[in-house]
């Protein structure tokens, strides 16, 4: 015992890092029972000999006390008590559910086979009273039903043409009157306007006048000049008989001068005259263009006087009427509005669909005859029209095109005016082997019956259009077999 605690004692001197204590280590582990604690060093075996060195003691194992033993057993087995356990669960939740479904599908089996068997009832035929239709296919061209309004094709806003006071109106210039094409509407005073053309005329009279007396003061120089020619050519023929005799000596220098004077005096007036003719013909050309502006200064006036009354310039509905007997009007002011009565158009719209199919198959919408219904009573009212005009763009948010068509005759049966909510039929394409069939005989828009020995055969059809009151159909009809339009409530 001591030979051991001595040799403790060395092993904690030499190695103070194990956290051992020397004597006070040794004693807690004899308290223990030998228990193992931590940073407790294990003591080495005693040495052979009691002079070995610490350097030459050699080292061993450490061993388990039985305590310690049958701790480590303890955890081993808990820790294999605890994967078996987690094993069975894995195998219960994968198992189980199987073995339901297993066990479910056994039992529908069994329960299938031992059921009772049932006897169905035959059916029994019914039989109904129907009419029939022949379907016989041939090319037919739907009509498109769509609506629009009327529209006026010429709306125009009279306005004053010069300025004063109304002094008189027709008697249909009231708001829904009916004016004539020629009608006088309105009268605005005349008096400033025929004083105008009284005084425009009075110049034009002596402008007229002054270059009549400028022509005669030109003619007048004109005759003059052909004296002073005649006069300037007989001075001249006189100073050449006058030369050879003064050579001779029967004429003297004196005359001979003094004849020369006097050509040269009549040449120099025939050139006055000449450029007097020239100034003359440059007046009366000025006066001429006063004449011509003169004439015009007429024309305005007596174009001011006649517009002192306004006309109707077609026949029309007159509507948005401001102008009354006394008011006094400036140039350009609004007096009412005119609507043309023969040229009433209806607006209506096209969809893509329809407006790309007919351009496919004609090219064009211009020309197309359309119907235009208006329903005023028990029977419609029918008009006629052509189309005239396209929109210039398709519409996104009606998802079409405009179209535009103007009535033939808007005044038969009925005068038809601008804002009537109407119906029209546009002729579409032409389908060739179509059916055209009374609307009765389609079921939920895409089957009809056919009558085969006596017995309803549903037929597969796709509505390709309308012609008036009929459906134009294509599909898998057999062509000239009957087809029931009697409507069916089974």
């Amino acid at each position: 015992m001591s030979n051991r605690s001595q040799h403790s004692d060395k092993v904690a001197l030499l190695d103070p890092d194990k956290g051992v204590n020397s004597a006070d280590g040794l004693a807690k582990r004899v308290a223990d029972g030998g228990a193992k604690h931590p940073g407790d060093v294990e003591p080495a075996s005693a040495p052979s000999t009691p002079s070995s060195t610490p350097a030459s003691i050699p080292t061993t194992a450490p061993t388990l006390s039985p305590p310690e033993q049958q701790a480590k057993r303890a955890s081993f087995a808990s820790r294999v008590v605890s994967w078996i356990i987690s094993f069975i669960r894995i195998i219960l939740k994968t198992a189980l559910p199987i073995a339901i479904l297993f066990g479910a599908v056994t039992v529908y089996k069994h329960l299938k086979a031992t059921a009772p068997d049932v006897k169905r009832k035959a059916k029994t035929e019914r039989s109904f009273a129907v009419n029939v239709v022949k379907a016989v296919p041939g090319t037919q061209s739907p009509m498109l039903q769509l609506f629009g309004t009327t529209t006026a094709g010429r709306k125009v806003d009279i306005r004053a043409l010069v300025a004063g006071q109304i002094v008189t109106t027709g008697t249909a210039l009231r708001e829904g009157g009916q004016v004539r094409v020629g009608e006088t509407l309105l009268t605005i005073d005349p008096f400033d306007y025929r004083q105008a053309r009284i005084e425009a005329q009075a110049q034009l009279a002596s402008a007229r006048a002054k270059l009549r007396e400028q022509q005669a003061s030109l003619a007048a120089e004109e005759a003059s000049l052909r004296f002073a020619r005649q006069q300037f050519k007989l001075s001249k023929t006189d100073l050449q008989r006058a030369v050879p005799l003064a050579k001779r000596g029967t004429v003297s220098k004196r005359t001979l001068d003094d004849r020369r004077n006097n050509m040269i005096e009549r040449e120099r007036s025939v050139e006055q005259l000449e450029n007097s003719i020239r100034v003359w013909r440059a007046r009366i050309a000025q006066q001429q263009a006063t004449i011509d502006r003169t004439k015009s200064s007429v024309r305005r006036a007596v174009r001011k006087l006649e517009e002192t009354k306004l006309i109707a310039p077609f026949d029309a509905y007159v509507t948005q009427v401001g102008a009354q007997v006394g008011r006094i009007v400036s140039a350009n002011d609004k007096v009412a509005t005119l609507i043309d009565r023969n040229w009433i158009e209806v607006r209506f719209t096209l969809s893509d669909k329809q407006f790309g199919r007919i351009m496919a198959a004609d090219k064009t919408l211009k020309g197309r005859k359309v119907s235009v219904l208006w329903q005023v009573g028990v029977k419609p009212l029918v008009y006629e029209a052509v189309i005239e005009r396209v929109g210039a763009q398709i519409s996104a948010q009606s998802g079409g095109v405009e179209v535009y068509a103007r009535l033939t005759n808007p005044l038969t049966p009925v005068e038809l005016r601008p804002g009537a909510f109407v119906e029209i039929k546009v002729p579409d394409v032409s389908y060739a082997n179509v059916y055209r069939l009374p609307p009765t005989v389609l079921y939920n828009g895409k089957t009809v019956y056919a009558v085969v020995d006596g017995r309803l055969v549903a037929r597969a059809v796709v509505k390709v259009g309308i012609s008036d009151s009929d459906v134009l159909l294509s599909g898998d009809i057999v062509p000239g077999e009957p087809v029931i339009s009697t409507r069916l409530s089974t």
